[in-house]
């Protein structure tokens, strides 16, 4: 009771401080002779009435004395409108009015927040509304990343007639990589929804790694069921219970994104921004393949790709290092500068942007350069297959297995591994925030038996790869599901590690994401592992290729007990520890397929 009092009389004296440091500045403001005129003007709580007669709030920025009507930019947030000021302050100082749109049920705005449900119709009204204003010549766009890049693709499915061109980026697709991803869920679920519980910002919540971590490391440690953790998380959810009761892409999710037919009606050019290491890659890709299948050729044409070095929040605000790795200068585009020239090409008749100098730009890490292709195709000039091997083990970073470039098979003809869910040991090693993800080699030191490792010999010169890796191998197991995950790592020369990309299957969906196939006990069927992230590296000589093939046992990741049952309804009780054989002989020749670069 004494604690939390000093606590509460810690955080008053703190909110006091800042209330002094505010007068104070306030006051010296007063007593200073006004040399710069004001840059923007806002307009406060406008209400944007929806078709159902909700209303959604808005704070509208414009260049102060505004005269003559510009195109204008909204963002169309579930995180308060608020955070986007300094994004608003800037378009709306470079030739835009900026609106940041509180999406339904959130901030200000009326009616109830469901996650991805209603932003379409509701952007189409916005859009529309936004178009009508004294202030807009009627051309409207957006910007924003995650959320708000999913949001671009779904307003534009409904073909709002204003909408001039969208630039996405980082953008979630419902089905594909959220809320779960390939299928399997993670406890980020729960901190994303109670980021977004309520109407208020919730900031420092969502922060809290510490929280998040610790609840994980609970429901993980005490083998709960994962459609209870929205409960033990101390936030029960509508939203969590309708999403594990749609565990695989369904009608439910694909109303959310645009049909076939809808990317048929496309016509306004559109950007797409991803990174390497972006944790919504998956979907960004997903609506860019999609568009470039169903799109028109004219559309197409107007469809530009930006594929950087960066993590999830590096799309927006990109930086020269992530997770321990470092980028050349080049990396650290100026995005918002972009942008502008993008607005200003597709709605003001300015030139192209003179970065976008093919259709498709992309980052190549180790030479710290951006390069140029018309399309994904065409990067990958070449392709080499490197055939999983082993001398009888393939047990860990110390005694592995074979990435060997010839077909010819020797050796043993099959490794093993074993994945007991009741193992704590992998999610009790875990940190819970590892300041270098992207380089460090605790997860491949510490497999605890649960996966295989296969390494290459030393590249002979430094050598581009650029693309999509594809990986099959032939497992037999018995048990009639499991989780499994791919890793691949460039081993430097001093020893060092970097990771490049990884793929997850859940085995049950190893032919088809939306129809479920148990597993037959004792057959060798075959895996094919072709959703790894796109990356680019330039592999330095002396460097080898390592290869993981694991279970996926995490604090991180929705648990599968194997017993083939509702996997978010598992617990201990249903636990079946899964033998796996990673087979490789001349019948069953798994490989790793690399998409490589030749100058």
């Amino acid at each position: 009771m004494f604690l939390a009092t000093s606590r509460c009389f810690s955080a008053a004296a703190a909110l006091l401080g800042v209330f002094v440091l505010m007068g104070a500045k306030t006051i010296g403001a007063q007593q200073k002779t006004a040399t710069d005129e004001p840059t923007v003007d806002l307009q406060w709580a406008v209400k944007i009435p929806m078709r159902d007669g909700v209303k959604l709030n808005a704070t509208v920025f414009t260049a102060h004395g505004q005269k003559e009507p510009l195109p204008v930019i909204f963002t169309f947030t579930p995180y308060i409108g608020d955070s986007y000021t300094d994004r608003a302050v800037y378009f709306a100082k470079h030739g835009y009015v900026y609106a940041l749109v509180d999406v339904r049920g959130r901030g200000n705005s009326g009616g109830e927040f469901w996650p991805f449900e209603n932003e379409g119709r509701d952007g189409y009204d916005v859009v529309e509304w936004l178009a009508k204003q004294p202030y807009c010549n009627g051309k409207v766009t957006m910007w924003g990343g995650s959320y708000a890049g999913f949001d671009q693709w779904t307003v534009l499915k409904e073909s709002p007639p204003h909408l001039a061109t969208i630039v996405p980026a980082a953008a979630a697709h419902p089905g594909v990589d959220f809320p779960f991803q390939y299928n399997i869920f993670g406890p980020y679920d729960m901190q994303w929804l109670t980021f977004t519980s309520g109407v208020t910002s919730n900031t420092n919540l969502f922060g809290s790694s510490s929280f998040w971590g610790a609840k994980a490391r609970e429901m993980y440690m005490s083998h709960a069921a994962y459609q209870s953790y929205d409960k033990l998380a101390g936030n029960p959810s509508a939203v969590f219970q309708k999403w594990v009761a749609h565990p695989v892409p369904d009608a439910y999710y694909d109303a959310m994104a645009p049909s076939p037919e809808q990317y048929k009606k496309m016509s306004v050019p559109i950007l797409t921004i991803t990174g390497h290491y972006d944790g919504d890659q998956p979907g960004a890709f997903t609506y860019y393949k999609r568009h470039m299948q169903y799109g028109t050729a004219e559309a197409k044409a107007k469809h530009y790709l930006i594929i950087g070095p960066w993590d999830h929040a590096g799309t927006r605000t990109p930086k020269a290092e992530v997770g321990g790795l470092k980028f050349g200068a080049a990396s650290v585009l100026d995005l918002n500068k972009l942008h502008t020239e993008w607005y200003d090409w597709a709605m003001k008749g300015g030139a192209k942007p003179e970065f976008l100098k093919k259709r498709v730009a992309y980052y190549l890490v180790g030479a710290e350069e951006w390069k140029y292709a018309d399309n994904l195709e065409s990067i990958s000039n070449a392709a080499k297959t490197f055939y999983l091997s082993s001398n009888g083990t393939a047990a860990d970073v110390f005694h592995s297995g074979i990435l060997a470039e010839g077909k010819e098979i020797s050796g043993a003809a099959v490794d093993s591994w074993t994945y007991d869910p009741l193992d704590t040991r992998p999610g009790t090693g875990e940190p819970e925030d590892d300041p270098n993800p992207l380089t460090s080699q605790r997860g491949a030191m510490n497999l605890f038996g649960e996966g295989v490792v296969y390494h290459s010999e030393p590249f002979a010169e430094a050598t581009e790869i650029t693309g999509f890796a594809k990986m099959t191998v032939w497992l037999k197991m018995d048990v009639p599901d499991t989780d499994l995950e791919a890793d691949l790592f460039e081993v430097l020369p001093d020893g060092g590690s970097v990771s490049l990309t990884s793929a997850t299957m859940r085995a049950r969906y190893r032919e088809s994401l939306r129809e479920a196939k148990p597993v037959t006990a004792g057959a060798t069927e075959k895996y094919v592992f072709d959703n790894f992230t796109f990356f680019s590296r330039r592999i330095a000589k002396g460097s080898r290729l390592r290869l993981i093939v694991s279970s996926i046992n995490s604090t991180g990741a929705e648990k599968n007990y194997n017993s083939g049952g509702v996997v978010a309804a598992e617990t201990a009780k249903d636990a079946k520890t899964a033998h796996i054989s990673l087979v490789h002989d001349a019948e069953h020749p798994s490989a790793l397929e690399l998409p490589m670069v030749k100058p």
